[in-house]
């Protein structure tokens, strides 16, 4: 799968024609936890969103659903552009901020660690509830029996030593 998903990126040349924005694709299929309509993110760093979605519709405009939307979310300018090329969904995510320090990036590390130390039956586990329609960090979080926002409790997961995060990742024992 994941394979297949870097051939498409080179076909479209999306890493490449992004460059200056430091693309990278993250989310659930570098993880191998993909479902039915997943899509590839790739995340950015974007100082200047028009320009930005300019290239993106010079270079991807003509793919089927190209639809490209800027907004501001908790004073943080964010831009969105989506469009299907080869049978997957694509967004591109762009912020004023370096791609390992964005979130989306951050919550993939963690769930990376998460993947490694639980092995296959919790990432099964994870794709069951992904395919009845829960997001990815929901999943992870209800797995891990955490409380509160799932977003901000996956980011926290990271911040911790590993004897914490060990500790925290044993209370999914039943799916190891």
């Amino acid at each position: 799968m994941l394979r297949e998903v870097r051939q498409l990126l080179r076909e479209l040349r999306i890493l490449e024609l992004l460059a200056e924005y430091h693309p990278r694709l993250a989310g659930t299929v570098p993880l191998g936890i993909q479902v039915e309509g997943s899509d590839l993110d790739i995340i950015c760093e974007v100082q200047g969103p028009r320009r930005f979605t300019a290239e993106a519709r010079c270079h991807f405009g003509q793919l089927e659903g190209f639809n490209a939307v800027t907004r501001t979310v908790g004073g943080v300018v964010r831009t969105k552009i989506n469009f299907v090329a080869g049978g997957w969904p694509i967004e591109l995510f762009g912020q004023p901020l370096p791609t390992e320090k964005q979130n989306a990036w951050l919550h993939m590390q963690v769930e990376e660690r998460i993947l490694k130390l639980l092995g296959p039956g919790f990432a099964e586990k994870i794709r069951s509830l992904k395919s009845g329609g829960m997001k990815t960090e929901p999943a992870f979080a209800k797995l891990l029996k955490l409380e509160g926002d799932p977003y901000e409790e996956m980011l926290s997961l990271g911040r911790l030593n590993p004897e914490e995060f060990n500790a925290v990742c044993r209370r999914a024992q039943p799916y190891i």
